[in-house]
């Protein structure tokens, strides 16, 4: 097991091609380390590559790729829960891979906090890529390609863990989708429709407490009430804290109308699904999120304001960054 203390920071290499992360204006400021790991052509390049390599599976047949599909904004629309080497099912559906440099925390439960180290627990879970990173380092190096594309990226063709999780870094804080017709509409360049201005105002009303800001998540822990009693314990597996029993992260919502299934476990196959539960599905556990109590739990959504908001989170859908050849294999 490879572990965090082992991190030392590679040779910086600032080669000046033109290519790097741009924060779109109307975005928050990134909060990953750029500091630390400048996005290169080179490392994005190699960071792109071992995305879509199967090697770092024990057996060579999963990649991160296998799970985060950029046709449907790096999600698994395949599988309820996603599925790993020898076809072993997981306990979760892997969410989608999208403007990664703004957020302060990953996974459902909140486990890791810093981009670079995504990539470990996928290698290490038996239920997913099932091998050691010490090997995949080892594999990399015996290969013909990988460590000349370690020289041009990071200065030396030495393969270590550091450079190996920063290339992968430099691919994924460039999936910054920020395109959508919303944010054309956001900044003054496109109009939206009426019933999507409509969905708009109501999804402000009664969906944005929670679904806030341009990456449309507050990056807070909640239960949604999905369930009384918790098979799989969410932030509370983190935190072993009962208060935090039954709560994920709130996703964010852009181009969520590509990436069904929806919650931790891909329940819910539809967005017709996701509202008929806030209105109709809620249930009571000690941990539900204050925002759903009431006279009546849940959110009151009629017919009509549901098919509003629908409407509206269509505008939410990045059709540029979904076809993007920068970030084809």
């Amino acid at each position: 097991m490879w572990s965090c203390n082992d991190f030392q920071e590679p040779e910086k290499v600032v080669i000046d091609n033109g290519f790097g992360f741009v924060k779109p204006e109307h975005f928050p400021e990134p909060s990953y380390t750029f500091s630390n790991n400048e996005v290169t052509k080179e490392g994005f390049n190699l960071g792109k590559a071992l995305f879509f390599d199967p090697i770092f599976s024990r057996d060579g047949t999963v990649a991160c790729s296998s799970c985060h599909d950029q046709t449907v904004a790096f999600a698994d629309p395949q599988h309820r829960l996603s599925i790993g080497i020898e076809d072993r099912v997981g306990v979760r559906n892997a969410p989608q891979m999208t403007n990664l440099a703004f957020m302060n925390n990953f996974f459902w439960d909140g486990g890791v906090i810093h981009v670079d180290f995504i990539p470990l627990n996928a290698i290490e879970n038996p239920l997913e890529m099932d091998e050691e990173t010490s090997e995949v380092v080892v594999k990399l190096r015996n290969t013909e390609t990988y460590p000349p594309m370690f020289a041009k990226a990071f200065g030396t063709d030495s393969v270590s863990t550091p450079r190996m999780l920063h290339a992968l870094s430099q691919f994924m804080v460039m999936l910054v989708s920020a395109d959508a017709p919303y944010d054309q509409y956001r900044l003054n360049k496109a109009e939206l429709t009426n019933l999507q201005l409509q969905g708009l105002d109501i999804f402000e009303e009664k969906c944005a407490s929670c679904h806030s800001g341009q990456l449309f998540t507050d990056q807070s822990f909640r239960n949604n009430g999905l369930d009384s009693e918790f098979e799989d314990l969410g932030r509370g597996v983190i935190t072993e804290d009962e208060n935090d029993f039954g709560k994920f992260r709130v996703p964010s919502l852009r181009n969520v109308m590509l990436t069904k299934p929806y919650m931790h476990d891909g329940r819910f196959s539809s967005i017709e699904e996701v509202l008929a539960h806030y209105n109709e599905g809620v249930v009571f556990s000690e941990s539900l999120d204050e925002t759903l109590k009431g006279e009546r739990l849940g959110i009151a959504l009629t017919d009509d304001e549901r098919l509003k908001i629908a409407a509206f989170l269509e505008t939410l859908t990045d059709t540029n960054f979904i076809s993007n050849p920068t970030f084809f294999k």
